[in-house]
């Protein structure tokens, strides 16, 4: 009988769209790892989270569907799934499968105990830090009671240095959590190499506070040290926009090297897979979580926007997928391709009964290279949807949200309706919406029907309709 191929799903937070070396975009990144992943399987150019941020965009990762669905659309009402609806690490160890998460952890407010953290919603063994504890971030050097009582309550929150969890148990870590997430990758699939497994590795990295560096690393690269934030240097808002370009002197430099260090873990994890003979039974998929933060100094070229936003550079993402004798190695694929694809893609892969997965509104990317015939987001204040080349996005006039994110984050989400055709614009500048007026009322009317099948889910023999009767 053929094995179940191991699952390992790659996250990372917030890597701009441009900075891989292999897409000769900026000469100023370094990604070996993540080019040998899009040489040996399929690059996949139109891909898209399901939100702009990463605590809806990671709920709708874990359960292939639309986090809509239950309710989650922005930071504010932003929830991993409810009990009835099944993730990624429920539906596979339904299949045999012994599963692992490693790292960040924010799918909404999650505490210890909660469905948000990993032992609650299907993972065997874990090693992770709750990001709903802080300001959405991990910080890469620091997670212990000493630290907490060296920054002080305040600090400690907004720089998040609170002890990490391994599955129920908490756990300090003083060291550079990059190396740690890694590390304890690695030890999950050495000690499960002789059965199925579903790994996923959740990196910090590249998340803002890139100058939390090692000190030899800093040294070595040449960098100055940076402060974290303390109450007596200031309120937090002031010294946080100075933490962030255009303001932080060497910040591209800092956010460049957090991405090399992670790409050497990849590079590391994938070397284990070849020593163990695990690289043909394995699918590796990486993505990032939502659109590169040009606040942290990514780059999202030839996008447009960033983090927060619903242009392109706000929800298109570098996904990468490799399963060598089963996916072509070097190819690249134009499909319509989402993250909520992950989930039903493992489960086909892992010969699952269909009807285990049926209500997910993900494709298997396997058997659907073709991709989605249509793609949508809603975050309450603003929406977009994309069929083809077209894609229609609106957002609320005068938006309070949106006007906090361009105070804050230096992002501008637009305002209004705004029409393009991506295949002759993809910098998404002529906004053609009172020229192509047929395909505008087109897309808002698939839109609407959209929103109104996430509203009543029944219909689709969603598990949860009972929340909305």
């Amino acid at each position: 009988m053929k094995r179940q191929p191991n699952i390992m799903v790659i996250v990372s937070d917030d890597h701009g769209y441009a900075d891989r070396s292999i897409l000769g975009v900026r000469d100023d990144v370094s990604t070996p790892a993540l080019d040998r992943l899009a040489r040996e399987g399929a690059s996949y150019s139109d891909a898209y989270v399901t939100a702009p941020i990463c605590s809806p965009s990671r709920a709708g990762l874990a359960a292939g569907s639309h986090q809509q669905r239950w309710g989650a659309r922005w930071f504010t009402d932003s929830e991993i799934c409810p009990e009835n609806v099944p993730t990624i690490a429920e539906l596979l160890r339904g299949e045999g499968y012994t599963t692992g998460y490693f790292g960040k952890v924010h799918y909404g407010t999650e505490h210890h105990g909660d469905r948000g953290t990993p032992p609650q919603h299907g993972y065997d063994e874990s090693f992770y830090g709750l990001a709903g504890e802080s300001m959405g971030r991990l910080n890469y050097l620091h997670h212990s009671e000493d630290s907490v009582a060296d920054y002080g309550q305040e600090a400690a929150f907004r720089m998040a240095v609170q002890p990490l969890w391994n599955g129920e148990e908490p756990q300090e870590l003083e060291g550079f959590l990059t190396d740690a997430i890694g590390e304890r990758t690695r030890q999950f699939v050495a000690e499960h190499a002789d059965k199925p497994f579903l790994a996923t590795v959740a990196f910090n990295a590249v998340h803002n506070f890139c100058w939390q560096l090692p000190a030899e690393e800093l040294a070595k690269r040449g960098l100055p040290a940076y402060e974290d934030w303390n109450p007596g240097a200031g309120e937090y808002i002031d010294w946080y926009d100075g933490a962030i370009s255009p303001h932080l002197d060497n910040g591209r430099a800092y956010y460049l090297a957090q991405l090399e260090l992670m790409d050497a873990q990849i590079g590391l994890i994938l070397d284990q897979l070849d020593e163990l003979g695990l690289a043909e039974d394995t699918i590796v998929v990486y993505l990032t979580d939502n659109g590169g933060s040009t606040c942290n100094y990514g780059v999202n070229l030839p996008l447009r926007g960033t983090k927060y936003t619903l242009w392109e550079g706000g929800v298109r993402v570098p996904f990468l997928l490799r399963w060598p004798g089963q996916v072509p190695a070097g190819q690249t694929r134009t499909g319509l391709t989402s993250s909520m694809d992950i989930l039903p893609t493992a489960l086909a892969a892992a010969g699952a009964d269909p009807a285990t997965y049926a209500h997910c509104d993900g494709l298997d990317l396997l058997a659907a290279p073709g991709g989605h015939e249509a793609l949508h987001w809603d975050c309450g204040w603003q929406w977009s949807v994309r069929r083809g080349d077209w894609k229609l996005r609106w957002v609320e006039p005068g938006s309070p949200v949106a006007q906090a994110i361009l105070d804050v984050e230096h992002a501008d989400p637009g305002s209004g309706y705004f029409l393009c055709n991506l295949a002759a614009d993809p910098g998404e500048i002529t906004n053609l919406y009172d020229v192509e007026t047929t395909v505008a009322a087109e897309l808002a009317a698939l839109h609407e029907a959209w929103e109104r099948d996430v509203a009543n889910t029944a219909g689709k023999g969603w598990p949860m309709a009972e929340i909305f009767s």
